[in-house]
């Protein structure tokens, strides 16, 4: 996912699963081997028209040498209160989405990152598969050729669990969503229907991966030792 001179923009909502993420590309510096360049964005959605405060991130990314600018937008106010969206999740993430590709080609990046882990993906396949009645899912690396930029996922072998525990075990701070309909979406519905098939089989996430790298998937099939190396859409 990462090469020598890359500069990666990673997508830093506030909440742990992109402050992990932000935090663990900044160590993977110190021994990977690799010399690639972190700048960190976050984009405000001033729910409610209220800005929200990310100075403990800004004090958090300074710390570990990370550029970091926070972009101010209308987005909520577009999404919730001109528009007026029943289900607002799918015009918010694109137009986050699109501000995000933006910034990250003002900033020089060829290379954008998200902090979606292997929940993520599950509760996806399942919400392609129960709504829409397809398989499908997001890419681990996505080539964007209209943006010229290569979308990564770095957690997304990770569960959510192991993020979690990773960000209180490193004391990390997190900035909650003032989103109106957080926690009522049907991402909530897919997450409570993963974590119900989780406790009935502990082996349930591990399994789920296993189908997606054989699933045929864009993206998902394993990069095997010895076997060579998977070529990332558009060569990247």
């Amino acid at each position: 996912m990462i090469r020598p001179g890359d500069r990666v923009c990673v997508g830093v909502s506030g909440g742990k699963d992109s402050v992990a993420l932000t935090i663990g590309l900044a160590r993977l510096r110190r021994y990977l081997g690799i010399p690639f360049e972190l700048v960190a964005v976050t984009l405000d959605p001033q729910f409610g028209g209220q800005d929200i405060d990310y100075s403990a991130l800004a004090a958090l990314f300074a710390a570990y040498d990370i550029p970091y600018e926070v972009r101010r937008s209308g987005i909520g106010r577009v999404v919730m209160d001109v528009r007026k969206e029943q289900n607002p999740c799918a015009l918010c993430a694109k137009l986050r989405r699109g501000a995000l590709h933006t910034a990250a080609g003002e900033l020089g990046c060829n290379k954008v990152a998200l902090g979606h882990h292997l929940d993520d993906a599950i509760e996806t396949f399942y919400m392609n598969l129960f709504r829409e009645g397809r398989l499908g899912c997001f890419s681990p690396v996505t080539w964007l050729s209209r943006r010229e930029l290569t979308l990564i996922r770095p957690l997304v072998l990770a569960a959510e669990g192991e993020v979690a525990r990773a960000v209180r075990a490193a004391g990390l701070p997190v900035v909650k969503s003032r989103c109106p309909v957080d926690g009522a979406t049907a991402r909530e519905e897919a997450k409570g229907f993963v974590r119900g098939m989780a406790r009935a089989d502990p082996a349930f996430r591990q399994k789920m991966l296993g189908a997606l790298q054989q699933s045929g998937l864009d993206g998902w099939a394993p990069v095997l030792a010895g076997r060579g190396r998977q070529r990332a859409p558009g060569g990247q």
